[in-house]
């Protein structure tokens, strides 16, 4: 399967150093590889409402959740831009992430069984130079792809919180230039054995 690349930007700030780290990174990529990318400000979810136990799970069509969707199915892999807002992804990211809850039981998608191979990454700025307090938005990352049976390629970490910050972060755009191209492994709860 060819690579493409979904990128979903879930900070409230437009251009905001969350996504120039993640245009940095994505400027590394192939020109062969697709990438979409959705601004989840642009296309906000409605309230997530937990139907599990109901009957009635229609696909979503139209709309934020029939978009987000599509685009999520047709990605190999997924990025997760969303700052550092209070130790965890933004509530934009979140929506989206409880929406896979829905997903998961729509029928004709096979959700999980869609999703299993491919791969969920993160790109966070958080203006803490000690990056340990982002440990629950890494976690929230890699356990929901762990749920998925997908990889994860971590999550590319910068310094920033003026807008343009990050673009002084030299050891974050260094690393940017290499994110991509790493191999990410299968996810995994932390108490699995490695």
């Amino acid at each position: 399967m060819t690579r493409s690349f979904l990128f979903l930007l879930a900070s409230s700030r437009s251009d905001g150093n969350t996504e120039l780290l993640a245009r940095r990174a994505a400027e590394q990529l192939p020109a062969d590889v697709e990438q979409r990318w959705i601004d989840l400000a642009q296309h906000p979810l409605p309230d997530f409402e937990d139907l599990r136990h109901d009957s009635d799970h229609a696909r979503p069509r139209d709309g934020a959740a029939g978009l987000l969707l599509d685009a999520t199915i047709a990605a190999t892999d997924i990025v997760i831009a969303s700052p550092l807002y209070w130790y965890s992804v933004s509530g934009q990211a979140k929506r989206y992430l409880d929406y896979w809850s829905g997903w998961l039981r729509t029928p004709g998608v096979d959700f999980k069984a869609t999703m299993a191979g491919r791969t969920l990454w993160g790109v966070t700025a958080l203006a803490h130079e000690e990056f340990e307090v982002a440990d629950p938005l890494i976690g929230t990352l890699n356990n929901s792809a762990a749920y998925l049976r997908m990889r994860f390629g971590g999550v590319l970490l910068g310094n920033g919180s003026k807008p343009g910050d990050v673009l002084r972060d030299t050891e974050a755009l260094a690393r940017a230039k290499t994110f991509f191209a790493q191999e990410a492994p299968l996810a995994r709860f932390p108490y699995e054995a490695a």
